[in-house]
């Protein structure tokens, strides 16, 4: 199984999008992204940071995302 690895903001949007996840919309507190009934938090832009792969791997579970599935729309 392949490592995860940290992703830009950006990057994370544009491979949920190609996985058919719409958005993303704003929230109280984050934005979000949405396929069907799933739903992706977001995190906040903090400039140049990049999304640790800690936090990408507690998104993906939350979102039902498998590593494969994450992998693949790279």
């Amino acid at each position: 199984m392949s490592k995860l690895v940290p992703v830009s903001r950006r990057e994370l949007i544009r491979r949920l999008n190609k996985m058919g996840f719409e958005g993303p919309f704003p929230g109280s507190g984050h934005s979000y992204m949405v396929r069907e009934h799933l739903y992706a938090k977001i995190p906040n832009p903090h400039h140049g940071e990049e999304i640790g792969a800690s936090l990408l791997a507690e998104i993906l579970r939350k979102a039902k995302i498998s590593r494969e599935e994450w992998l693949s729309a790279g």
